[in-house]
């Protein structure tokens, strides 16, 4: 198996992944949360280089984010395939707890997939096991209930028709975790010889994530902890580890028979994160007690694929999927990447011509629980260049933004406005609540936005003809970060325009999204360009 930098394979705010192999192809499923379309499915046939095909909601009618704080929504889901199907189960959350639980099926995972059925199940974190006797298996986190509970959670099984997609049967309380005290979630089930194993998350999504295990032979039970617990965890490394926060793991086996684990991770610059929580693979080794995560080094390596941590060095190799690359692929999966920019809460008219995206207007702010008309895109790595030749609004009732934004609570929109006096480019930051003046400038009646970090700071201004960057403001990536926010996810960059309903539409041109080495300057001149990712008609 060759060396590779390959970590995090699936950058930016891509979290909870599950992963199952059909044939020679993997499939991966992530959370969305207020996101839509929502449950990205992308796929691939090494582990490292992955193609987004579709996702699983992807009709408005499908899913329910109406009034939602962007870290609720969509959580957790699970994908696996079984008699010709794909099946996901996912939780929609409401005020960080579980509202539903739906299961949907597709036979192809580029869609269309069914019109999901609630199962009305507790908790969160709901998965599918399918065992060799035909019979299926449900399980999912939810509030602990037996009087014998050792924490304050407990994992839960019940039987899967699936054939009728419901739930029958008794429930099964299987385990409280490893960590006396310790909430714990994420549960899936595995069978490797009469042994079913049970994967589990402890310890919170933080700096405290970890994987833990039990082990029966039954499905139903009863399951003894895993004395190994933690099997794998970054919580003892320090605030100076690249990546923190692992946890989270699903497990697939290649055609050669090999194991890798694809675990949720953040890479944090001055001590936070502000790309959300990643996808990062790792090899598993089968020994007599269990799977063993990372065999040798019981931690998550491979990084740099994706610049690595902001202002330091790239991390070390790992050994990498047969036929993976030797680095990961820069700046994320190629394509059509109009596919991968997403709105808030649902739908957002717009049409994509070349790298000119066309928004319609919405009268909802990005501060509200509403629907803004905002496109965006996650931001993949620390250092970037992001811009667009942005129009003045044809009046003061509406204003065209870039925008990095991290919730309804906490963004910054650099915006066009028209105002009496004339145009102006004006830089706000959201947080706390209240809104803050970062700049206040004149502003032309077309010209180029663009907002650009080093990892450390954001930095929002103009761009000459020539290129030259000309910063209007600066502020601290702290601000922006999933800690400040206490949320679920990370920045988005995009697009938000708004303005009355049945105002015209606003087309901005040249929208460009550059990945940038670590020394992207947030000031002066434009960086180098490198791996140049614009947006394309679909």
């Amino acid at each position: 198996m060759p060396a590779a930098e390959i970590n995090p394979v699936l950058p930016g705010c891509h979290p909870d992944p599950s992963i199952c192999r059909v044939g020679e192809d993997y499939y991966l499923v992530t959370s969305s949360f207020a996101y839509f379309p929502g449950l990205p499915v992308h796929r691939s046939r090494d582990l490292v280089r992955w193609e987004l095909v579709g996702h699983v909601l992807a009709e408005p009618a499908h899913v329910d984010l109406d009034g939602l704080d962007v870290s609720d929504g969509v959580w957790a889901p699970t994908i696996r395939h079984h008699d010709g199907l794909f099946h996901v189960v996912y939780t929609v959350a409401e005020d960080r707890r579980g509202r539903g639980t739906f299961v949907t099926t597709a036979a192809d995972p580029a869609g269309p997939w069914s019109a999901p059925v609630d199962l009305h199940a507790e908790g969160i974190d709901p998965s599918l096991f399918f065992d060799a006797d035909g019979r299926a298996w449900f399980t999912a986190a939810r509030d602990a209930l037996s009087p014998d509970a050792t924490g304050p959670g407990e994992i839960y099984l019940r039987e899967f028709d699936h054939r009728a997609l419901r739930l029958v049967g008794p429930t099964h309380v299987l385990w409280h975790g490893a960590v006396t005290g310790a909430w714990v979630e994420a549960p899936h089930l595995y069978r490797r010889g009469d042994d079913y194993h049970l994967l589990a998350a402890e310890g919170g999504t933080g700096r405290d994530h970890a994987v833990t295990a039990a082990v029966a032979s039954s499905p139903t039970g009863p399951y003894a902890t895993d004395p190994r617990s933690p099997l794998l965890t970054h919580r003892h490394l320090g605030a100076l580890a690249p990546v923190r926060n692992v946890g989270h793991a699903d497990l697939v086996d290649t055609p050669a028979g090999d194991t890798w684990a694809v675990v949720l991770g953040v890479r944090t610059v001055a001590g936070v994160h502000t790309l959300g929580r990643e996808t990062f693979l790792v090899p598993v080794a089968w020994e007599p007690a269990g799977p063993v995560f990372a065999p040798g080094v019981g931690a998550v390596t491979g990084l740099g694929g994706h610049d690595g941590p902001a202002g330091g060095p790239a991390g070390g190799p790992a050994g990498g999927p047969e036929g993976g690359p030797e680095g990961g692929p820069e700046g994320g999966p190629e394509g059509d990447v109009a596919a991968d920019w997403v709105g808030v809460r649902g739908a957002v008219p717009h049409r994509w011509e070349g790298g000119d995206l066309s928004l319609a207007p919405s009268p909802d702010d990005l501060a509200s629980r509403g629907r803004p008309a905002f496109l965006g895109r996650r931001q993949d790595r620390h250092a970037f260049a992001f811009s667009a030749l942005v129009p003045a609004p044809a009046s003061a009732e509406g204003h065209t933004a870039l925008v990095a934004f991290q919730s309804q609570d906490r963004f910054v929109a650099h915006s066009v406005r028209s105002e009496a006096g004339g145009v102006v480019v004006e830089t706000v930051l959201r947080a706390g609540g209240a809104d803050t003046a970062l700049a206040r400038r004149p502003g032309a009646g077309r010209q180029r936005l663009g907002i650009r970090s080093d990892g450390h700071h954001y930095a929002f201004g103009t761009l000459s003809d020539t290129g030259a960057f000309d910063a209007h403001a600066t502020l601290d990536a702290r601000e922006l970060s999933s800690e400040a926010a206490d949320s679920f996810v990370g920045v988005l960059l995009g697009v938000a325009h708004h303005g009355p309903a049945g105002a015209p539409w606003v087309r901005v041109a040249d929208v460009t999204y550059t990945a940038a080495g670590r020394d992207v300057p947030v000031t002066g001149a434009a960086a180098p360009n490198s791996a140049e990712r614009r947006g394309s008609a679909r």
